[in-house]
Order: C-alpha cells, then structure tokens, then sequence
C-alpha cells in the first residue's frame, strides 16, 4: 500500500485541507435544522415532512456509508474525495432546483456521498502522517464536522435568512466545490489498498472484530450521551435557566471552543493513551450532566459546565478513531465508514431518546445523557483489559 508520511512536528496542510471539506459538507447537515419551517412553507409540505428531510440524510449515512466504502476500495484516494464531494455538491444542487420529491432524493444522495467522504478522508489523514500520529490527524479532520455544527450551520442560517432558505445551501454548494479545488492540489495522488478482491474480503474480514464493534458501541453511546444534551441546550437555557435571548448563541458558541480545546487535547493524549481519553471524557460527560441538572437555574454554573461538556465530549473523538484505526490496522476504509455510521447513529438517536422524557421535564434529557455516557464505561474498561 502507498502511503506518505509527515515525520515533522506540524501536521501536512493535506489534513487541514480534508478537514476544511468535511466543514463545507458538513454544514449542510446542520443548516436544514435552521430553516425548517421556511422550507416547509416554500414547498408548501407539513413540518413533519419537510422535517423527514433530516431523517432521510441521516439514514443514508448510516446505511450508505459502510457500502460505499467496499464499492470504493479499488479506487485512488483522491479520486474517492473528490468524486464524493463532486456528487455531494451535485445533489444539493439538484435539491434546490426541484421541488419536494427531488430534495428528498437529492438528501438521500447527499448523505450516502457524505459518508463516503468522511471515511475516505479520515483514512487518507492517517496514511500522511508517522503511526504515532494518526490520533491527532483524524482529531483535526473531525474538527471540520465541529466548525460545522457550531459555526456553519448557524452562518448558514443567519445567510439564509436574507437570502431565503436556499442561500445558505448555495454557499454549502460554493465551499464544497472549493474543497474540490483544493483537495486536487493539496492531497497527494494515493492508492487506496492493493487491488482486487482481497482488498474486499480483507475489509469484510476486519468488520466482523467483536473488538471493533466494542468500539462502536462506544462511539454510539458517547455521542448520544453529550449530542441529547446539546440538542436541546436552547430550549434548556431559554425556559429553565432564564437566560436571555441574545446571550444563547454565545453560551452555544463556548460549547464550540471547549470542543476545539478537547480535540487537540484528546488528538495530543490518543496518539499514547486512547483509554485514559476515553474514560476522562465519559465520566466527564457523566458528571457534567449531572451539574447541568443541579444547576440549570444558576447561569453561572452553567456557562462553565457547557463549555466543560464541549471539551469533555471531543477529547472522545480522535481516542475513537485511533482505537478503530489500531483494530482495522491492516483494513480501514469499511471500518472508517462504519464509524461515521456509528456517530450519525448516536446522533440520530437523540430525538427519539428525548422524546421520552420531555413529557416530565426538559432537564432529564441530561441525566439520559449521563446514563448513556455511564453505559460506555464498562465497554471502555473491557476493550482496555484486552489489551
């Protein structure tokens, strides 16, 4: 297998130039959200359906994704990236000039080709960089998807509101195709695997590691655990802690920044130690919720513990891929794919986990959180005590 490496101290600009493509393409996962009701009054559908729009793009990376990655296996690198953020670009496009059926063909299409990239770009991050590194590279390509949910999809909003809710969309369209641009540039031109059916059974034979699906395990669960609580921290600050309007982007914002500080935290302690990361930001998590739930009426307490949470919760990420990158050493591309899938689906999840309790009280969407990132402990100290 070709693969060039980056000994130096700085990371190559190729992983930055990944994660800048995963924030273009990622903003558009979080920008419908935004402008839900506009594009139910424009298509003149229901919420409800205009609202399937999100499930059916989160559908098609978890079940599309892992696929994806097996058809591509036989294909160069970067014509796997570009080729998925070509046709990523393509259907948003499509979407926007059709009516309610196309854009929702269009998210289908988008969220299979998301996947693929996403997987795609987190194996190349790894095969430019030293061994020792690989933690930290995949950290810094997720940080796109970070930029993303806390900065492109509210940018996108803010510009689609004076733009209408297509605006945003056509900057998404705009930013990808630039990251075409310059990933043609920037990454160089790599094999993917050695050719041909081995490459397949190889991939195939990896996924099926009851280790590896220890970790996803993980992945799902510590995602669900800080994303419940994150998806309704508006509602949370605005009618439990009483915090005015204005001031709710900016407590948002903070979630951001402690999720920046926990990726080079975590990228930095994975590369040696991926189970201490690992345990640090559960148990983090755990104890986090629990604060926002004994506090939620002192804003005071709960600046500090959003922002803690941030952190807490990205120092898992680049732990997760390092140890899905160590168990599928020899075969990472389906289990790259597979861990999107098992992000999306932690992701996805949370709806339907809070829908269980906003019927009592808004704040138990924390301590569903804190049970959730407990539950992962166990699988942290068992996959730990396998060596």
């Amino acid at each position: 297998m070709s693969k060039t490496v980056q000994t130096s101290a700085r990371l190559p600009v190729g992983v930055y130039l990944l994660a800048f493509s995963l924030f273009a393409m990622g903003s558009a996962e979080f920008l419908l959200a935004g402008v839900l009701p506009a594009v139910a009054g424009d298509l003149q559908v229901s919420l409800s359906s205009a609202g399937f729009l999100i499930t059916a793009f989160a559908l098609a990376v978890v079940l599309g994704g892992p696929p994806f990655a097996v058809l591509s296996l036989r294909w160069p690198r970067r014509t796997a990236l570009l080729a998925t953020q070509g046709v990523f670009a393509a259907s948003v496009a499509a979407g926007l000039l059709g009516d309610y059926p196309v854009l929702l063909v269009s998210r289908v299409l988008s969220g299979v080709s998301y996947a693929g990239y996403f997987a795609v770009a987190s194996v190349t991050a790894i095969s430019l960089v030293a061994p020792e590194r690989t933690a930290r590279a995949s950290g810094v390509v997720v940080s796109g998807l970070s930029v993303a949910m806390v900065a492109g999809g509210p940018a996108g909003t803010l510009l689609s509101h004076f733009t209408q809710w297509r605006g945003g969309f056509w900057a998404v369209v705009a930013l990808t195709l630039a990251g075409v641009v310059a990933c043609s540039l920037g990454i160089p031109a790599t094999k993917t695997d050695s050719t041909g059916r081995p490459s397949v059974a190889r991939e195939l034979a990896t996924i099926r590691k009851p280790r590896l699906w220890g970790i996803y395990g993980i992945t799902i669960l510590t995602t669900a655990a800080y994303m419940i609580t994150f998806n309704y921290l508006s509602a949370l600050l605005a009618e439990v802690t009483g915090v005015p309007a204005i001031w709710i982007p900016a407590i948002l914002a903070l979630f951001g920044i402690g999720a920046f500080l926990g990726l080079s935290i975590g990228g930095r302690v994975s590369d040696q130690r991926p189970h201490a990361a690992l345990l640090a930001g559960a148990v983090a998590i755990v104890l986090l919720s629990v604060v926002l739930i004994l506090a939620i009426h002192r804003w005071w307490a709960v600046i500090p513990a959003v922002f803690l949470l941030g952190i807490a919760a990205f120092v898992l990420n680049p732990a997760i891929y390092g140890r899905v990158f160590a168990i599928a050493a020899d075969a990472p591309t389906l289990a790259g794919a597979t861990t999107v899938s098992a992000f999306q689906l932690g992701i996805s999840a949370t709806p339907v986990l809070a829908a269980a309790v906003l019927g009592q009280a808004l704040t138990w969407v924390s301590l569903i959180g804190a049970v959730l990132a407990a539950l992962a402990v166990p699988l942290i100290v068992l996959d730990r005590s396998l060596g």
